[in-house]
C-alpha cells in the first residue's frame, strides 16, 4: 500500500513537470494524479512496458499527464 503511494507520487510528479503545472499541485495531488493516472493511463493503453507496485509505469505515466492537463484546465477555468 505504501509503496503504491510513493510510486504514485512519482508518476504525479513526472506528470506535473511534463506539463509544467507540478509546482502548483501539492504532494498529495501529486499522489492522487499518480494513482488516477495509472488507472486511467492502463484502461486506454493496458498494461505494458516495465512495472512497479503493480502499474506500468509508461501507460501511467501518460494517464497521469492527462489526468493533469484536464484538471489544471477545468481549474483555470473557474479561475477566470
Amino acid at each position: 500500500m505504501i509503496w503504491s503511494l510513493i510510486v504514485g507520487a512519482l508518476i504525479g510528479l513526472i506528470a506535473g513537470a511534463i506539463t509544467n503545472k507540478g509546482s502548483s499541485m501539492g504532494w498529495i495531488a501529486n499522489i492522487l494524479a499518480g494513482l488516477v493516472g495509472s488507472f486511467v493511463g492502463q484502461a486506454l493503453l493496458g498494461t505494458w512496458g516495465p512495472s512497479l507496485a503493480g502499474m506500468a509505469l509508461i501507460p501511467s505515466i501518460v494517464g497521469a499527464v492527462i489526468v493533469v492537463a484536464v484538471v489544471s484546465f477545468f481549474l483555470s477555468r473557474m479561475n477566470h
